[in-house]
């Protein structure tokens, strides 16, 4: 291989580990979990509407940047935690792999490529939404991470914020039927973050995060809370076929989804175990996604 081949692999090898830095610091894979949310409002409120591509196009791009533009900020705000963190020492930030002035032009760019997105293609409601989001998580629900349990409650708001504005982006307003599913996803959150702090407990007061209710700590108290709010989840699963926008498989789908991440939560409050929690966070991740796909399988 000739000294010229060798410069350029290594060119091309820099510039693919930049590439990838900036997708890390975009939370790709987050960032699309979100955007499917965001995906399932804007199809299940299109019912009966002529669906608009150009919309729905618009939505997807402007809904994923707004939730990258609000992970690149949280990691550029907590860049000297993560340091601290297993979990989050190989960040971008952390490894230097781009500099903070670098990431804060990133973050800006990608913020307002995403508002303006939205604002052409969908409308003012959903922009307005999406940028209240942006800032009850950036600077609402970053902070209070370090000051007690309430970053949950805070954070629940814009975590549940994508059904919604896919909702508003098909329908042009906020229903009964977008509240239904806006709360859905809000309670969901509880049982889902507190199961992430329960594993990840000892990185986190490394840090100084404090994310667990009960006094933070990993104790019955604690577990009890996630099983009541994961309990609250089956009448919740149910409200879209009670109200009709949905049909019966959904609910009856909901529900057993519902039973079995509620009876994951019983482990805990027996054992109090990390492996418990464990369970609990990887039947969260499959818990919302499965009952959103049946929503939608039963409204098409």
């Amino acid at each position: 291989m000739s000294t010229l081949d060798v410069s350029e692999k290594l060119v091309i090898d820099a510039w693919r580990v930049r590439f990838r830095a900036y997708m890390d610091l975009l939370k790709v894979r987050l960032s699309a979990l979100v955007t499917f949310s965001a995906v399932f409002g804007f199809i299940l409120g299109h019912s009966g509407q002529v669906f608009s591509w150009t919309t729905f196009v618009g939505l997807i791009a402007g809904g994923f940047l707004i939730s990258g533009a609000s992970g690149a900020a949280n990691e550029i705000m907590e860049r000297e935690y993560d340091k601290l963190m297993k979990r989050t020492q190989n960040r971008p930030l952390p490894l230097q792999l781009i500099s903070v002035r670098e990431a804060y032009w990133f973050t800006i760019l990608a913020a307002v490529v995403g508002i303006l997105l939205l604002a052409y293609f969908t409308n003012w409601l959903t922009t307005g939404l999406g940028v209240l989001s942006m800032i009850l998580y950036v600077f609402v629900y970053t902070p209070l991470k370090r000051v007690g349990p309430i970053a949950v409650l805070v954070g629940a708001v814009p975590g549940a914020m994508p059904p919604l504005l896919g909702w508003t982006a098909a329908t042009g307003g906020i229903s009964y039927e977008a509240l239904i599913i806006f709360g859905i996803q809000f309670i969901w959150q509880f049982p889902h973050f507190w199961a992430i702090a329960w594993v990840s407990d000892e990185d986190y007061k490394k840090a100084g995060f404090k994310l667990l209710p009960s006094g933070g700590q990993k104790d019955l108290n604690t577990a009890i809370q996630i099983m009541v709010y994961t309990l609250f989840l089956l009448p919740l699963g149910l409200l879209p076929t009670y109200f009709g926008f949905t049909g019966l498989n959904s609910g009856i789908v909901a529900t057993i989804c519902g039973v079995l991440f509620l009876a994951q939560t019983f482990s805990l409050m027996r054992d109090c175990s990390r492996k418990s929690a464990l369970k609990i966070m990887f039947g969260s991740f499959l818990y919302l996604p499965i009952v959103q796909i049946a929503y939608l399988l039963d409204k098409i």
